[in-house]
């Protein structure tokens, strides 16, 4: 048998034994039947978990496979090589295999959510329905759809650029069963849902690239020593981001440390945790020891340390399907829909002092501030390592907009947000007019390009070369047109707030993160345009940005007054389940929200105008010492010193000397 398929045998057979001893310990196979309720049977007691199983194994695999031949293998100028076109093609058969088991996994899931055997779910017409209604028969069938559509488009990839667009739909494509399990239903269910999505991308990537490198070793492929330690590299971030993560998750579903010893749910979370200490150590002893041996030729030592990796991490995938299956130790919450929505009691009236003391963490945009203030702080390290200087001012300007980031996002602003709509409009200006400006005239790309080193193969694409690409990319020409780009900045506003996607976006935490998101990007995208120091596909001279950014402001203003003017409520049946019995009353704070945006565009428009004055009179400066230069050279050459005034007036007083000499 060929060694890649005994690995993949074993890692399965480790996967399983984890989950039914697990699901022994946890109780979930033993599960209390009370006489007279329904009772789904012992199959759909088992199948679903092995089901779910399947479906986790195959899509890990599909995104290892993804990301081996996207990033870990060289390429030749975007073009796929033998090896990774192989990957990519193995990534279609492994998406065909994860939608079959999410097709599984949706049946015995509807048998389960029922209280029947699948024989009768099946002679009825039950299926659909759940399929189109239930949450978790819609997170089910997505998976379906989404790894059939990964399949078919994996079959004719050979470009980079389609495995790493894959690679990105597959990561999705992992996320909706797990955001509709215990992650919705725990009390803090915005730290919940946040935490499982980033534990389970960066585990798929992890344990995904791990398994891929080892079978390209196992085959004897050539190149291992490179796919190696670009996995490494890529493996000390996921290492990172499971355990911000898996610490965030232990930490909204457990109330206090006990319950990790006196609960099954907290017994499964420490093995769980044992094993993540384990999978640390031997990544350390790869970077230490091994990755340096392949370099030499010298593979086994790899092999050796890695194979009983991907067997640890089998067994964690089982441990981690388990611990879905176990229910979370109790938890007295308040019977209050506000707690429900917001994941905490309304709080006090607002003051000043509350929106100080009152902090909300929020951990999706409190990792985005550590990154983006982390990686630009590198940036400028290695710069000045190299002995390069980069402008403090563009520094200073950076960190400027990350405070200001994590102050909205992360204090009282934060916890009042989704309780008054002019608190959110604060917010809201904030992040895309405010905030866009500082991280803008950061310069981020310029720096990125400046620190980062070329790919060391000719021809091969290093993250210096993918954020080339991505700049001359079509679609990013055509977003940052200035045209595209006002329209993205003004239209999407009044799309939001007047239609029903404000209200939908408020009731789910992911949609509330999906449209702060959207307010940094179509602010960046927008300020980027008008001072934006990084090199960008369209360059509008300053008297046009000047005129653009006066023809633009006004839309603010315009939906400010709409706002004001209006008789009815934003999203009034979210505002009316929080209950909120002090402050001015919803229409009333509505309207001030609406006055927010009328008046808050003055701020941003007088900094935007100061940084476009110093950059047009630094760009006439520097054309004019460009002109000076061409004109002492021409000078130069001729004899002249390069201005015309002064060389005909040194003429005429030579012409002068040579008439009095010749008087003389």
């Amino acid at each position: 048998m060929n060694k890649a398929v005994r690995l993949t045998a074993a890692a399965l057979c480790a996967a399983v034994g984890a989950l039914v001893i697990a699901m022994v310990l946890g109780g979930a196979a033993t599960p209390r039947i009370i006489p007279g309720l329904p009772d789904e049977g012992t199959l759909t007691r088992w199948m679903l978990p092995l089901s779910k199983l399947a479906m986790d194994v195959s899509g890990v695999l599909t995104v290892g496979l993804l990301a081996a031949a996207a990033g870990f293998l060289p390429n030749d100028k975007g073009l796929l090589g033998k090896q990774a076109q192989s990957y990519v093609k193995g990534a279609s058969w492994s998406a065909l295999a994860w939608a079959v088991a999410a097709a599984v996994a949706l049946v015995f899931s509807l048998s389960e959510t029922l209280g029947a055997p699948v024989g009768q779910i099946l002679a009825g017409n039950e299926l659909t329905s759940y399929a189109s209604q239930v949450p978790q028969g819609i997170a089910l069938t997505l998976v379906v759809l989404f790894a059939v559509a990964i399949a078919l488009f994996a079959r004719g990839a050979i470009t980079a650029g389609t495995a790493g667009g894959l690679l990105v739909f597959a990561l999705v494509t992992l996320l909706p069963p797990a955001l509709t399990g215990h992650s919705s239903s725990s009390p803090n269910h915005g730290l919940a849902t946040t935490s499982v999505a980033m534990h389970l991308l960066f585990l798929a990537l992890w344990v995904g690239g791990l398994g891929v490198v080892c079978v390209h070793a196992l085959r004897g492929r050539p190149l291992l020593d490179v796919a190696a330690a670009r996995f490494s590299r890529m493996a000390l971030w996921c290492f990172a981001g499971v355990g911000v993560s898996g610490l965030a998750a232990a930490a909204s579903r457990l109330t206090s440390v006990g319950e990790l010893f006196t609960s099954n749910y907290g017994l499964l979370l420490l093995a769980k945790i044992v094993a993540f200490g384990v999978l640390g150590f031997v990544g350390w002893r790869h970077r230490g020891r091994t990755l340096p041996k392949l370099s030499t030729g010298e593979p086994h030592a790899f092999l050796r340390l890695a194979l009983g990796e991907v067997l640890l991490m089998g067994a964690t995938i089982g441990l981690a399907v388990a611990l879905s299956r176990t229910a979370p130790p109790p938890v007295d919450t308040p019977v209050d829909r506000a707690f429900e929505l917001l994941g905490y009691l309304v709080p006090p009236p607002m003051t000043f002092a509350n929106l100080l003391t009152l902090w909300w963490f929020d951990l999706f945009f409190a990792v985005l501030a550590v990154v983006m203030a982390g990686l630009y702080g590198a940036g400028v390290v290695r710069l000045a390592r190299r002995g390069d200087q980069w402008p403090l001012g563009r520094t200073v300007s950076w960190y400027l907009g990350v405070v200001v980031l994590v102050l909205s996002t992360q204090s009282g602003v934060a916890r009042y947000s989704p309780v008054l709509f002019s608190v959110h409009m604060t917010e809201h200006m904030i992040l895309s007019m405010l905030v866009p400006i500082f991280l803008v005239l950061g310069a981020p790309v310029t720096l990125a390009l400046r620190a980062l080193k070329p790919a060391t193969r000719r021809g091969d694409r290093g993250p210096r070369e993918w954020l080339t690409v991505i700049l001359h990319s079509r679609v990013l020409k055509f977003v940052s047109h200035p045209a595209i780009a006002t329209a993205i900045f003004v239209v999407s506003t009044f799309a939001l707030y007047f239609t029903p996607l404000f209200a939908a976006a408020m009731e789910e935490h992911l949609g509330h993160i999906a449209m702060t998101v959207h307010f940094l990007l179509s602010g960046s995208l927008f300020f980027w345009v008008i001072i934006g120091v990084d090199p960008a596909p369209y360059k509008l001279p300053y008297y046009g940005r000047l005129l653009l950014l006066m023809v633009t402001m006004p839309f603010h203003a315009f939906f400010g007054i709409a706002l004001m003017s209006m008789g009815t409520v934003l999203a009034s049946g979210y505002y009316d389940q929080l209950g909120r019995t002090w402050g001015a009353s919803s229409l009333a704070d509505q309207q001030t929200g609406g006055a927010i945006a009328w008046a808050f565009g003055e701020i941003p428009t007088l900094i935007v105008l100061l940084a476009l004055g110093f950059q047009w009179w630094r760009d006439d400066e520097r054309v004019a010492r460009r002109a000076d230069r061409r004109a002492d050279a021409a000078a130069a050459k001729s004899g002249g010193t390069g201005d015309a005034e002064l060389d005909a007036y040194n003429d005429y007083l030579a012409k002068l000397d040579r008439r009095d000499r010749a008087a003389e």
